[in-house]
This record gives structure tokens, sequence and C-alpha cells, in this order.
């Protein structure tokens, strides 16, 4: 049963909530579809000197908030950042992490906390998946800077609204697919981009299944952890190990399996290297195995083809797919004079030999690098900064991120209803086909809205 009257008003009370709240900046909309002009920072406390420390705030830090907890604290032994802040629903965690930073710093379970800090110029939040769009939309409003993890949303309408918001209230949203930064990944983008290829007709992808499973009785959530507060924008239900912490990447709800894991890295490289970002598909096909008998949801074998007009070419996405190499997923670049065989995402294994050696010559294409180059995560964090100081685009801006969390949603939605998708890009919505439209979007637990 439809309820849109009680939805529109717990939505109208979030707003309200949000205002009152979060410190919410001022500013017009401003539509800037992948780059951010320096002038949109050019208003009072929208840009920080050249040579002034930035101020964090970490949301979420086990697993790999912890690493980027890490990354940021070499960063602050540099004297370029500080850490005042750490926010955790595991109150376990959130004492390690504590300890990681060290000295004097605030800590809370509830993120709203550390928003309300004026202080706090940016936050790094590395929560699960279904919280990425509220917190990063919230701190928006509240004037922080965001870096989030990948992927940007599992709806697509929240991945727009966060676009949304980093225009409206001025904002660096840098969102974590690490390829844009990484050595490897640009080798490849740069061989690729200067013909060596020829015209790519396909990209194929390879990954490792899904697993299947998350058996086990509901139960009262551990002491440690806040559940309510875990759950967040996620409709009520009882805790079950089989959801958390890692496992919420197995339920379509909350993660969407591997597609929507490391599909996010994987589709950001492709659309680079094929210098794609302004092109979309015009139909997505998936088909996949059924999910066997457990609370984890997402097809152990998955197929999705994506293909484009004008340039036509196809991406290809299999679980397992035609495994080339030794890791346990990655891409392959058919054109139609030679193939590029990319390992992973680009991020820590070196392209094939040729275009790892492969030297630009005069007048040939250079691609976008970052200021420094230390590891593939600290090379991302670095080129947020420096966009954050210095008022321009970060290389994988919210925007970009949006349309490869794009691909990973239409893929699982096809799998799903089990049809082909034919998609109008310009308005954001499927052609024809109102029952995957309302699918788009998904309703917020009040009150963890947008």
């Amino acid at each position: 049963m439809n309820h849109p009257q009680p939805i529109t008003q717990r939505r109208a009370e979030a707003r309200n909530l949000t205002r009152r709240r979060f410190l919410a900046g001022a500013g017009a909309a401003v539509w800037l579809p992948t780059i951010i002009p320096a002038e949109v920072f050019a208003e009072p406390g929208g840009r920080l000197g050249a040579n002034e420390r930035i101020t964090l705030g970490h949301i979420g830090v086990g697993g790999m908030g912890t690493a980027n907890l890490r990354n940021m604290r070499n960063i602050r032994d540099e004297g370029r950042v500080n850490i005042a802040a750490v926010c955790e629903v595991d109150s376990n965690r959130l004492i390690q992490a504590a300890k990681e930073v060290g000295g004097e710093v605030g800590t809370c379970r509830d993120y709203r906390r550390m928003l309300e800090r004026k202080d706090i110029d940016a936050v790094v939040i590395a929560t699960p998946d279904h919280w990425h769009p509220v917190q990063t939309i919230h701190a928006c409003e509240s004037g922080k800077h965001v870096y989030v993890e990948k992927p940007a949303s599992v709806a697509l309408t929240d991945g727009r609204a966060m676009v949304n918001a980093a225009r409206k209230y001025k904002r660096v949203v840098q969102v974590g697919s690490q390829g844009r930064s990484a050595r490897p990944a640009k080798a490849a983008c740069t061989y690729i981009r200067n013909g060596m290829l020829g015209k790519v007709q396909k990209v194929t992808c390879w990954h490792s299944l899904n697993p299947v499973g998350g058996t086990g009785p509901d139960s009262e959530p551990p002491r440690e952890l806040d559940w309510d507060l875990w759950l967040g924008p996620l409709p009520w239900r009882p805790y079950n190990k089989a959801y958390c912490p890692g496992t919420f990447r197995w339920l379509m709800e909350s993660g969407g399996g591997v597609i929507r894991d490391r599909g996010a890295h994987v589709f950001s490289v492709i659309r680079w290297c094929l210098d794609a970002d302004h092109q979309h598909p015009v139909s997505v096909e998936a088909t996949g195995t059924p999910t066997p008998k457990g609370i984890w949801d997402c097809p152990p074998e998955m197929k999705v083809i994506f293909t484009f007009k004008n340039p036509d070419w196809q991406i290809i996405w299999e679980q397992p797919g035609d495994k080339r190499g030794r890791e346990d997923f990655g891409m392959v670049f058919y054109g139609d004079k030679d193939f590029l065989i990319v390992s992973r995402d680009g991020t820590q294994v070196d392209p094939m030999k040729k275009a790892h050696e492969y030297k630009v010559p005069p007048g040939g294409v250079e691609v976008y690098q970052v200021d420094k180059y230390v590891d593939y995560n600290m090379n991302h964090k670095e080129d947020w900064l420096q966009a954050i100081w210095k008022g321009k685009s970060p290389c994988m801006d919210i925007e970009l991120a949006h349309r490869s969390s794009t691909l990973c949603i239409l893929g699982n939605l096809s799998y799903l209803l089990g049809r082909k998708l034919e998609w109008d890009a310009v308005n954001e919505r499927v052609i024809g086909d109102e029952q995957v439209n309302r699918l788009l979007s998904k309703p917020h637990r009040y009150p963890y809205t947008i």
C-alpha cells in the first residue's frame, strides 16, 4: 500500500531538522556537470588558503575507514591536516580509532554531533554503502568538504541528490575509486588514449563470484554496537550477524554485490581510459544464477552487457567471466588493432608491459595525473586535499562517481526484473518501464533522511 502523504511529511520534517541541526551553508544551486571552477569556492568559508591546515572528522573507522584514518594521520604528521574527531557506531572500533589518532581527539557514535562542529572543515566517510548519500548530503549542508567511499550510492536518485548538494553548497566531494589517481591506471589510460589499441569496441570484465549463505537466527546486537545507527536509512529489522560488519556487501539493499563494490572501481577506470565520462549506455541487459537460500541475495554468477552508441562499444561484466592472469578481477580492452589487459582496478598491479613501458610521443595525449604519487590510497586523499586548497575539481568528483554507480545500479535492476533496460541518461529514467523507474529511488527511515 502506498502512503505518499506521510512520506512527504517526513521528508519535509527532515529538511527542517537538517536546517536547524546541521548548520547548513548558504548559496544558490549551481549545475556543473563535472568541472568545478575556482569561483565556486570564492565565497567566504568556501576555500581554504594554500597553506592552511584542513581540520578533519572521520565517520566510520572500521575496515577501509581504518586505512583512511592511517593515511590522514600520515598527512597530519607532515603538518598539513588536523584530525579533530572520529565517529563510529561500534564502541570497540571507536576506542581503537581514538588510539590510532592519539592526543586529544573528539569521539561520538552519532555523526550528526560531528557535523555540528564549526571547527571541522571536511569529513572522511567510510560507512556502509546505504549511509553514503545521507551523510554526504548532510555534511555538504553543514559546510564540510567530503571524501566518501565508493560506491556513491545504492539508489540512483540518492546519487543525483549527492551531486546537487555538492554543487549547491559548493563543496569538494571526492569518491574513493582510487584508479584515477594510481600509476598503473594512468599508464593504461595513456596507452589507450594515444590510439595504441585502435578503436576500442568492447571491454570485458571478469570477477570472482558473490558469496552465498548468510544463514542463522536473529539475535540481540552486540553490546558495543548501536544497531539503530548502523541501520540508519534502512528499514528496521532485528539484528543478525549475517548483516554486518563487512557482510552488508552481499545484500542488494545495503551493498549490491561485487558489481556495485568492485564494479564502481572498474567502470570508473574504463570510462577514464576511453575518454567516455560524458557517454552513457543506451541499454543494459543482465542475467544471473538464482540466489540460494540465505540472507545474502546477490547472484553468485552474473553477466551484464552495457551498450553505448556514437561511438559504438560495449562493457561486458561477468562473474566469473574469462579470467586473465592471477588476479580475481580485472578488465580487457579490445580494439581493432590490439588488446590490453588491466588487472584489478588499475591500482595495485601494472598493466601489460607494452602499456607500462609506453612513452608519449611529442604532441601525444597526456592524461591527468595527481600532484603527488605515494600509493594508490594516499594518492587519492592527496588529490582531494589539493582540490580543496586550490579550488578545483578532484579526479573522482561526485558527478563522475554517480555515473559509474549508475551502471552498477542498472545492472542489478536488470537482473532482478529479468529484462533489458533502455536508458534515457538525460532524464535518468528507463524508457517505457515505470516499474523499474519506481525502483530508482528508495525510502529512508526517519530521521535518517535527505
